[in-house]
């Protein structure tokens, strides 16, 4: 049953579950990492039948099975994943940059250039769900960007399939390729590349424990999104909400994974106490019960405080990867709220919503990282270079001032780069 506690029984940081994993999950990661960088394909093939229980004869899912999959798909999904593609890349479309010029000065040019990542990686996982919302979020982003190739892996099924569902959002979102693997044996591929899967340029997309950990040992061979952990929401209502929602909308995070944590911060105890009821009525319907249960019972709380704008100082102070604000006027609050991946705003906006057709990127930061980070964008699909181009008159107008700075730091040779050019 999930806890209630008034404010200050709980520190904040202990609000979410944060806990470290109990195996040695860097230890097991990096010897995958090895084996794939030594055996290629072979060490591919050996995990699938290792950890999917599969013996596959090929790698790449062939342009018939993606076919395949679009046809065997009922055709209300599939007007689904276009919504949501629509969606998706309207939002998206609006975060384009643009390359920029500076010419204001005689025989100066300066600049920013934007070019796309040549080619990227998308791990999408499987396990206990498979999520063809997540193809979306991440291929489509990368298209607007105009990256050269997309590669997708996934783990295939035991036997030897990939989810339809996963393979028609692929072909809906222009992936390029896809592969059957895995893991953090997935990861290594895409990093440093086999006889069959090419080395990307980054990396994106969540996954579990031994995913994460993997795309932390990688990063600075390639880029990653970011380290991604199990799933958070954050509900901030008030007693006017309606328990039988707010109840639901919890229940939305907690049945992702054990570890999700799912906590409901409020002003009353009345609405804290009928949550609480409802909870424990709503679970037990739930076809992914004994995980949402395990959420709820572990990781869930509910914390009654002071006021809406007390709740609020303890969503900035945790960060969580979803923040719900379930009020009447939630634009009164949005300016106060400064830390949080994806906010929701008002009582027709769950969680859900976000996950699969608004159109912001569900690939969010979690862990307290939304401090830091941002959600998925096509700003992760790009680079900048920045260029400079001065005629002899105008570096001679400064040559002075860059032979000064230079000497202050001690370094004569940049100071004579400069000044050689006009002796």
């Amino acid at each position: 049953m999930i806890r209630i506690m008034k404010y200050g029984e709980v520190a904040n940081e202990a609000i979410f579950a944060r806990s470290m994993p109990e195996v040695d999950v860097a230890g097991i990661v990096s010897d995958i990492i090895a084996d794939v960088r030594a055996r290629g394909d072979a060490a591919l093939f050996d995990y699938c039948e290792k950890f999917d229980r599969v013996r596959l004869s090929a790698l790449e899912v062939t342009s018939q099975e993606l076919d395949a999959a679009v046809a065997q798909m009922e055709p209300e999904f599939m007007d689904a994943l276009y919504t949501a593609a629509a969606n998706i890349r309207a939002f998206h479309e609006k975060q384009v940059r643009q390359s920029f010029i500076i010419a204001e000065r005689d025989g100066v040019v300066m600049g920013q250039k934007i070019t796309p990542l040549d080619r990227v990686g998308l791990y999408v996982p499987g396990g206990t769900a498979a999520y063809p919302s997540t193809v979306l979020m991440d291929a489509i982003p990368a298209k607007i960007a105009g990256c050269g190739e997309i590669v997708m892996t996934t783990p295939p099924a035991r036997d030897g399939s990939v989810n339809c569902a996963i393979l028609a959002a692929a072909r809906v979102a222009g992936v390029d390729r896809v592969f059957k693997v895995g893991g953090s044996q997935a990861v290594a591929a895409l990093a440093y590349g086999t006889q069959s899967i090419p080395c990307v340029d980054k990396i994106v997309g969540p996954g579990n424990a031994f995913v994460a950990e993997a795309k932390k040992q990688v990063f600075g061979r390639v880029a990653i999104d970011m380290i991604a952990g199990p799933s958070e929401i954050l509900t901030i209502a008030d007693a006017k909400s309606d328990p039988r929602i707010v109840a639901a909308d919890m229940l939305s995070q907690a049945e992702h994974d054990k570890m999700a944590s799912a906590v409901l911060v409020t002003d009353s105890m009345a609405l804290a106490e009928a949550v609480r009821d409802e909870i424990e009525r709503q679970v037990r319907a739930l076809p992914r019960f004994e995980i949402a249960s395990a959420s709820i019972d572990v990781n869930g709380k509910i914390i009654v405080v002071g006021s809406i704008e007390q709740a609020i100082e303890i969503s900035n102070t945790i960060a969580p990867e979803h923040l719900e604000l379930c009020l009447d006027n939630p634009f009164d609050y949005l300016d106060k709220v400064k830390h949080a991946g994806s906010i929701f705003m008002g009582r027709s906006c769950p969680e859900a919503l976000g996950d699969y057709l608004a159109g912001p990127n569900h690939t969010l930061p979690t862990g307290g990282t939304a401090r830091f980070y941002s959600p998925l964008s096509v700003d992760d699909f790009i680079k900048k270079s920045q260029y400079t181009y001065f005629t002899r008159d105008a570096l001679s107008a400064v040559a002075d001032r860059i032979a000064v700075f230079a000497r202050k730091e001690g370094l004569e040779g940049h100071a004579r780069s400069v000044l050689s050019r006009f002796e």
